[in-house]
């Protein structure tokens, strides 16, 4: 081929490349605007009736926010295989306060329903991040999302809720057959007692074959809605122990103005099912001594847990308010459940599914120079623990 004639064709090749990628372009916009439109509509028509038809009608600003929040279509993650929906249910009413320790968790629908024990325990911010592996889920958790924002007080003051689905699901409003669904529901009480039906028998990590929970893309989902706070990353099946939040912050204002030193490491403990969860210390002490309580994955995996120095946590005498029990350096397997700000480095989001996926990102932080185990030694509130109702 002669020069100017080969110069000719690739100029045509690039520009009919070019046109591919413009109508691709074009194409994909027009989808998401159509898409936007018929959730638009979707909304008008559900949500839209006459007055008094839906119960715990939420605010507009509340309606709004659901609207933008799912016409947007969602994005992608790093890897394109998740579509992720952020703050539903737009910012908590409550929030604006800085700094603040933000609990941020994560749960598929068979795990939601502890959502209300969490929040009714740590009397302050949560992010959630809420995994549905399918369409049909997608479709209840969209519907159960709203559910708690118009009739749960607490999670509308408190939460924000954030969406992750396979990357070829797109949230939309529920269909008109859902509205009687919708209206079964008179109290925030009924929403929690769905869920637990729900995911009764059910776990985070059991979704069938095609489905890994993708944990850490979750947790940094959750963590990633607290900018500019503090964080506890916790499963969604751990409670804090009562006092923990108000006790930290006061804390963290005798530090100074560049903050904490490092991370705070959290004692943690597995109970029997049948037991409540101590109220302070001494309580706790009772229960571990009887065996009733024992250390965090004591029998499935000590080692996991060892550097946390037990024993010393639990011989801390007395004291009137939250302070620096000890420091200690990280060593290989430790999977701490700990405070920090949050600006330490992402989870490794190529872990999936149970074991070993906290971990990804404990090597990685600079932060953890210096660990600092928490020694909330408090005569009449609560000790600073953490707390996973299990079998022991």
């Amino acid at each position: 081929m002669q020069g100017p004639a080969r110069c000719s064709f690739f100029k045509a090749l690039l520009w009919a490349l070019a046109l591919v990628a413009l109508l691709q372009l074009l194409y994909l916009s027009l989808l998401s605007g159509l898409h936007g439109r018929q959730q638009r509509s979707r909304y008008s028509e559900l949500f839209g009736g006459r007055r008094g038809e839906a119960p715990g009608r939420p605010s507009e600003q509340q309606k709004e926010q659901l609207k933008r929040a799912l016409a947007s279509g969602g994005r992608l993650d790093a890897s394109g295989q998740y579509r992720i929906y952020t703050d539903m249910l737009g910012p908590p009413e409550r929030a604006g306060r800085a700094p603040d320790l933000v609990l941020a968790t994560h749960t598929s629908l068979s795990n939601l329903h502890q959502l209300q024990e969490l929040v009714g325990r740590w009397q302050g911010p949560v992010s959630v991040a809420l995994f549905a592996p399918g369409p049909t889920e997608v479709r209840l958790a969209t519907l159960m999302l709203y559910a708690l924002g118009a009739l749960c007080g607490p999670v509308r003051q408190l939460v924000s809720a954030h969406l992750v689905c396979h990357s070829g699901d797109l949230a939309a409003f529920p269909e008109l057959e859902d509205r009687a669904e919708f209206a079964r529901l008179k109290a925030c009480g009924d929403v929690f007692a769905k869920l637990a039906r729900a995911g009764a028998g059910r776990r985070n990590y059991a979704l069938g074959a095609n489905a890994s929970y993708p944990n850490n893309l979750l947790r940094n989902v959750a963590q990633g809605a607290a900018t500019g706070h503090y964080t506890l990353v916790l499963d969604v099946d751990m409670l804090p122990s009562e006092g923990l939040r108000e006790a930290f912050l006061a804390l963290a204002a005798t530090l100074g103005a560049e903050g904490p030193p490092g991370v705070f490491v959290v004692p943690a403990f597995e109970i029997r099912h049948t037991r409540r969860l101590p109220g302070a210390k001494a309580e706790l002490l009772q229960l571990y001594q009887v065996g009733e309580i024992r250390p965090f994955y004591e029998e499935l995996c000590p080692r996991c847990q060892a550097p946390t120095n037990y024993s010393r946590w639990l011989n801390l005498p007395p004291g009137s308010s939250l302070n620096i029990a000890y420091t200690v350096e990280w060593r290989d397997p430790w999977e701490p459940f700990y405070i920090s700000a949050n600006s330490v480095p992402p989870y490794d989001e190529r872990f999936k599914q149970y074991g070993f996926n906290r971990i990804s990102q404990v090597p990685t932080s600079p932060a953890w120079g210096g660990i600092c185990a928490m020694g909330a030694n408090r005569r009449h509130v609560s000790s600073m623990w953490l707390g996973t109702v299990s079998q022991c």
